[in-house]
């Protein structure tokens, strides 16, 4: 399940579910250690190191499922390596930031925001499109499709043509031809040749 190759569809869908699975934990994280109005009303600091500390692992575990779809949709179209270990790597430092911005913004004042992880945000999000519009490779998919369906029995061969049923009527060649009989001969006394009058 978590080996076989992966087509854009899937990765699409997967990576999907996968955002909006991280941002419900997220909000978890922050529901179930500090609130959200502990969170607003809190100070940066220590107060906050439970939340972030959550946030991280929780994100850390999601960039690890992002990876291995990514790494799946790759090797489907034999991608760039170092885009795959780009979105990987950029992945989790996206994880350690986020988190670290849990633990220091001030909600009163919107310039403590760090800039920098939107910018980390686009570069994520362009080698995750460069990844789900590569071109698969012809035939990366077959064992994938054989294990969906599974086939009984040996494949029928393919019915023969009319060429081939001639073929098979038509006679062989025979390899010498028949000896030529000699003409009969008439019975009795044979005739002269040559010309004359009768009786001579």
């Amino acid at each position: 399940m978590f080996a076989s190759n992966i087509g854009r569809l899937r990765f699409f869908f997967y990576s999907l579910g996968l955002f909006i699975a991280e941002a419900v934990a997220i909000v978890l994280c922050i529901a179930v250690t500090i609130g959200f109005a502990g969170l607003i009303n809190s100070m940066p600091g220590p107060s906050r190191q439970g939340l972030a500390g959550a946030a991280l692992v929780v994100s850390l575990i999601f960039v690890a499922l992002r990876g291995n779809i990514a790494w799946r949709r790759s090797r489907d179209a034999s991608g760039s390596r170092w885009i795959l270990w780009s979105y990987i790597v950029f992945s989790g430092i996206y994880a350690f930031l986020q988190a670290g911005t849990l633990l220091v913004i001030d909600f009163g004042n919107p310039e403590s925001a760090p800039g920098g992880l939107n910018l980390l945000g686009l570069a994520i999000f362009g080698l995750w499109c460069t990844i789900l519009w590569a071109k698969p490779v012809a035939g990366s998919n077959i064992n994938e499709l054989t294990d969906i369906f599974d086939f009984e029995g040996a494949v029928s061969a393919p019915a023969p043509t009319r060429a081939d049923r001639t073929a098979a009527v038509a006679p062989a060649p025979r390899s010498t031809a028949p000896a030529a009989r000699p003409a009969p001969q008439p019975f009795g006394r044979p005739r002269p040749a040559g010309f004359g009058k009768r009786g001579l």
